[in-house]
């Protein structure tokens, strides 16, 4: 009964401390660092739970002593939390009017209303808690997966959770190279796809049994399935951390501070449902006849229709990935300047048109969300419209094509502007048939004149003969010659509005082109 008892309050220790080591961060850490500390809490608790259960196995596996040796490292790694809290630094209470309830059923139901209220916030902890119904599943099924399918002992149980830890850690760290230090949400997409192609690769590589039964981890690392099902298990879990850090990072960064507490508390509820659903799903399909490689399977499959799921309600995630998938496998993107973006407030961003694609790219390589200015026929085709309205881009035509598209552009551009947003307009009015920059037409004159704000020009350098591009005919019609080469986006210093005319943003974009070819 006293054990319980610890447990219990062991459990409502967590129940304060997982809110509020999620929350703080965005106190602490600007936007930019975000992924970065996320990264670092994945990590480092996958790697504790890891350390935790080898030493703990360890301790009290010594005859006699074990057990007290057990109780003798809790209580100094409990000690070493107390001292290491108090290096936390302190953080403003963001809703001190904010009373604990004692009714846990009333708060509970509150916290689970709150989370609705943001579709972005909600579907990342959607995405989070079907993330621990996915690992729980997987962890429960460990022991009985060695025993009776592999028949192997407890040591390589204890190999699949090092390689299922270490993996997320590696995947978390590796979030926060390839957002380059912004919240990518291309990368959670990219995150689900390797978890299904790797669940389902498990479910095929650990069918057949081992040839020698009771194998240790170092006699099962050698026989080519083991290698075989360990790769699975890293790479699976590689992408689990390309997964679930970016949705940390965007439940943190989108909740309103006042709630985020809450939010995040909601979030553990949900996880705790999700994991409590986990186990009876995994107990029925065993039940059912399932063996443990078919729920393998069974998860992939859950998996891929979970992510479809929310792709669907928020295709946001669809449209980072591709841009992702642009900026990295495509193409070698390179920014400069980045610095002279602002974190906060309205600008004007110009820029040359040189392919299909510059769009794209911008926003990858800008951590800002951007509204576009593009003329009213990408959006003729039902691809172009689904992704221009998720996109909010700015539709705009000449006064001789559509009058009141125009006039609307003008209207929706000072809206935004107004709105602190960053809006980016092609100044030359068509993607370049010859490679070279087409004068600068008079409407970034007529913005800025409606809504004073300081323009920011830019150059694309590289996209010149791609397959995005109209070198040597008509963009998209040619067999493209490479892929990975080198992009490239220079962003110049701010021109203040009252000095911006056409002229002047053309010789700064043709300057920084110039500049950027020479390197």
């Amino acid at each position: 009964e006293f054990l319980l008892m610890v447990l219990f309050l062991m459990g409502l220790h967590s129940t304060f401390f997982g809110p509020l080591k999620f929350s703080i961060l965005p106190q602490h850490l600007g936007e930019r660092e975000l992924i970065g500390g996320n990264a670092l809490i994945e990590a480092g608790t996958f790697l504790a739970i890891l350390i935790g259960t080898i030493a703990g196995g360890v301790l009290v596996s010594i005859p006699q002593v074990g057990p007290a040796y057990v109780s003798i490292a809790l209580l100094l790694i409990s000690i070493l939390g107390l001292v290491s809290s108090c290096y936390i630094p302190q953080a403003k209470a963001v809703d001190p009017e904010l009373k604990v309830q004692w009714n846990p059923i009333t708060p509970t139901w509150s916290v689970l209303k709150q989370t609705r209220k943001s579709r972005p916030v909600f579907l990342s902890m959607l995405g989070i808690s079907w993330f621990w119904f996915f690992g729980a599943s997987l962890l429960s099924l460990f022991p009985s997966y060695c025993k009776d399918v592999l028949h192997t002992d407890e040591s390589v149980v204890t190999l699949f959770l090092a390689c299922f830890s270490i993996g997320i850690g590696i995947g978390s760290m590796l979030c926060d190279k390839f957002s380059r230090r912004s919240i990518e949400l291309g990368l959670v997409p990219l995150g689900s796809i390797g978890i299904s192609v790797f669940g389902f690769d498990l479910f095929l590589s650990g069918q057949a049994q081992l040839l020698k039964a009771n194998l240790g981890a170092s006699e099962f690392l050698q026989s080519a399935q083991g290698i075989h099902i360990v790769l699975d298990l890293i790479l699976l879990s590689i992408f689990s951390g390309f997964f679930i850090v970016p949705l940390y990072a965007l439940m943190q960064e989108r909740s309103e501070p006042s709630h985020r507490s809450r939010i995040i508390a909601g979030n553990n509820i949900m996880n705790a449902m999700f994991m409590v659903t986990s186990a009876g799903m995994v107990v029925g399909l065993l039940k059912a006849g399932f063996s443990i490689p078919q729920i393998f399977l069974t998860l992939s499959i859950l998996n891929a229709v979970v992510a479809v799921y929310i792709y669907t309600l928020l295709p946001e995630f669809l449209l980072r990935f591709l841009m992702w998938i642009l900026t990295n496998l495509i193409y070698r993107l390179k920014v400069e300047g980045e610095e002279n973006i602002p974190d906060r407030g309205a600008a004007l961003l110009v820029c040359n048109h040189v392919s299909f694609v510059d769009w794209l790219i911008i926003s990858s390589a800008i951590h800002r969300p951007v509204r576009f200015v593009m003329h009213y026929s990408f959006a003729q085709n039902v691809l172009g419209q689904r992704l221009m309205k998720r996109a909010k881009v700015i539709r705009i035509a000449s006064a001789k094509e559509n009058p009141e598209i125009l006039n609307s552009a003008f209207e929706q551009v000072a809206f935004e502007l107004k709105d602190q947003e960053l809006v980016c307009l092609f100044p030359e009015g068509q993607i370049t048939r010859d490679g070279h920059l087409s004068p600068f037409k008079p409407g970034v004159e007529k913005m800025i004149q409606q809504t004073p704000v300081p323009v920011i020009p830019m150059a694309l350098n590289g996209l010149w003969g791609s397959f995005f591009s109209r070198k040597d005919g008509s963009a998209m019609s040619k067999t493209p010659r490479r892929i990975w080469f080198r992009v490239s986006l220079v962003i110049g210093q701010p021109i203040p509005a009252e000095k911006v005319t056409a002229a002047q943003v053309q010789t700064a974009v043709s300057g920084l082109l110039q500049a950027s070819a020479l390197k």
